[in-house]
């Protein structure tokens, strides 16, 4: 019985702990004007502090296993959950990709907007017309983060790179910027509970963050400088230093 209370306890702190961030995020969009033209030139830090708030309030820390370099680029991460986003914005200079009907939703959309989000249009499958939106935003000033293998995992590997995307850095002339993510449980173990992957819904996955004490190590890795390298061979390097950093993270991370 005690145990229950204690659950439901530290369920209730997270959702005020949300709320509150939320709260918070609107308050800084109306403080720097960001509802009317987002000041990209500003807003990372910002995204950062939102993201922070967001992540610790599900009572998950964040570890730079090395310090994330705030380098103008194209980022990229491995994708093991919807953590990843608040995670990856907590430590990285970046803009979000989001689908373009994201930015009518009500709370989330506002936010989305005022963050300066990269809005896609997406309809016709073209990934070279996502690439060339992307190519613009970085020549514009603004950092792009994006996840190669196109879905969640278990964490355990990194899945098939999709490299098309890394066009834009191309186009640029800008480099990718990888990053890896492990979540491990206080036992020293892979934490299977932060992966939102298979048949699990996003009401079970949000308990199941709630529920246990994760850790979020990120890895940042070299850049990769796109001068020379075509499409194939810059997402051939990219997956194998994908692959390699993760079994570095996790050799550095997991002990049990």
């Amino acid at each position: 019985m005690t145990n229950f209370f204690n659950k439901q306890l530290r369920r209730t702190k997270i959702i005020a702990g949300i709320g509150n961030s939320l709260v918070g995020g609107f308050r800084a969009a109306y403080k720097i004007g960001a509802f009317k033209e987002p000041p990209r030139d500003v807003l990372p830090k910002y995204i950062q502090t939102f993201c922070r708030k967001m992540v610790n309030s599900f009572g998950v820390e964040v570890v730079q296993v090395e310090p994330v370099p705030q380098t103008h680029g194209l980022w990229v991460s491995n994708h093991v959950s919807w953590l990843d986003i608040p995670v990856v914005g907590s430590v990285a200079p970046v803009f979000f990709l989001s689908k373009a009907e994201i930015s009518q939703w009500p709370i989330f959309g506002r936010l989305a907007k005022a963050g300066g989000t990269l809005f896609i249009q997406r309809g016709s499958g073209d990934a070279t017309t996502v690439s060339d939106q992307i190519a613009q935003f970085l020549h514009e000033g603004s950092s792009v983060v994006f996840f190669p293998e196109a879905t969640t995992t278990d964490g355990k590997q990194i899945k098939k790179i999709y490299g098309k995307l890394l066009k834009a850095a191309i186009d640029s002339n800008l480099p990718i910027c990888p990053m890896v993510v492990a979540y491990v449980n206080k036992d020293g173990t892979l934490s299977d509970e932060a992966a939102y992957y298979g048949d699990r819904t996003m009401a079970q996955s949000l308990k199941a963050v709630a529920d246990h004490d994760i850790t979020a190590y990120v890895l940042p890795l070299a850049p990769i400088y796109p001068e020379n390298r075509d499409l194939r061979e810059l997402t051939a390097v990219l997956q194998a230093a994908m692959e390699q950093g993760l079994a570095q993270l996790h050799a550095r991370v997991l002990t049990a």
